[in-house]
């Protein structure tokens, strides 16, 4: 297939660019390059005849009719969003503007180019969402595709918003879609501004490690690259105008993760005192969910996919990765934002 991916040189854009070239589909990648971006991520497949990329804002309503008259892709994922729950409380009309109104363009420009391609019963429209939209668990129970949406924060709110629109313009239009919610995705290529890349810099730069509130909050932990596996698949076989949740099957608190990536780095980069000495406990973040875990039963029943990384095995494999890929990482902590404390506009 010709794909066209949408951030595609963000975290879990650039692991699908990857994945896709790989599995031999055509890629085009459309990402506007912000803050959050890095071209670096794509670097091992920008050679390659069946790459193409495209500098432009989903935003852009003329940028994109022209992208897909350009390239005539058989399918869009869409990827591209603001994604980081503190910078969205300091300033919500970002993630507003991006991830709904962005989205609504995105979706039009694909209506229109599926409609002047006289309906193609094999074009899709791939959504790929968050399991935030569903809010907040308790101690136990799980969610599933059938879970109300009950977003806590500006970034999940926003994420719901479009989802709901992707949905509309499946059921008004009939424009073919699939739609994804994902559990908290780590690996290679993690903008250092999330937990697991914070936890492994603050502690390689002798710094305090902050934990939010005591460290309670679960999540459910899914390797990138699973990840993109998991969203290929659901893109070539999953049902039109279906949903998938897609988790790692990998329930961890926030403090034994913190815990763990300090052994790791006990072992592989030792110092005089353990990395667990610097976890700092720190106010919480306001709305903090305290849980989130998925079921993936339909994904694992309709497709057949499931997570291959265990949580151990893709911590340490992340571990190597930052500690193999120093000037990656290095190059993007003058960004702005990195390396703050941000979410405290609340």
């Amino acid at each position: 297939m010709k794909i066209l991916v949408t951030g595609g040189a963000g975290f879990i854009g650039s692991a699908v660019v990857r994945r896709a070239i790989a599995d031999g589909h055509r890629i085009v990648n459309v990402d506007c390059l912000t803050y959050a971006a890095c071209l670096a991520n794509v670097e091992s497949v920008a050679g390659s005849p069946n790459y193409a990329f495209e500098q432009a804002d989903i935003r852009d309503a003329a940028a994109m009719a022209r992208i897909f008259a350009a390239h005539a892709p058989d399918a869009v994922m869409h990827l591209a969003a603001e994604s980081h729950v503190d910078r969205s409380i300091d300033g919500p009309g970002a993630f507003i503007d991006t991830n709904v109104r962005g989205t609504y363009v995105l979706l039009e420009a694909a209506r229109s180019h599926w409609l002047g391609q006289g309906r193609p019963a094999g074009f899709r429209f791939h959504h790929i969402s968050t399991d935030e939209v569903y809010g907040s668990l308790g101690a136990t129970g799980q969610f599933t595709e059938d879970t109300p949406y009950a977003p806590n924060s500006p970034y999940s709110a926003s994420k719901a918003a479009s989802d709901h629109l992707v949905r509309a313009w499946g059921e008004t239009y009939g424009l073919p879609y699939v739609l994804t919610n994902c559990s908290n995705n780590y690996g290679p290529f993690h903008f250092p501004e999330k937990l697991i890349p914070v936890v492994i810099l603050k502690a390689l730069a002798g710094a305090p490690i902050p934990v939010y509130g005591r460290g309670e909050n679960v999540r459910d932990w899914l390797y990138v690259e699973d990840h993109a596996d998991a969203l290929l698949t659901v893109l070539a076989r999953g049902a039109n105008h279906r949903s998938y949740n897609i988790g790692g099957e990998n329930e961890a608190r926030n403090i034994d993760l913190v815990e763990k990536l300090c052994a790791i780095l006990d072992r592989k980069r030792p110092k005089a005192r353990p990395y667990a000495d610097q976890i700092t406990f720190v106010a919480d973040r306001p709305g903090h969910d305290l849980r989130y875990a998925i079921d993936p039963s339909r994904i694992r029943s309709e497709l057949g996919w499931r997570p291959s990384v265990t949580l151990d095995q893709g911590l340490e494999r992340t571990v190597d990765w930052y500690l193999e890929n120093e000037p990656w990482w290095r190059a993007l902590q003058g960004r702005q934002g990195v390396g703050q404390r941000l979410g405290v506009g609340a």
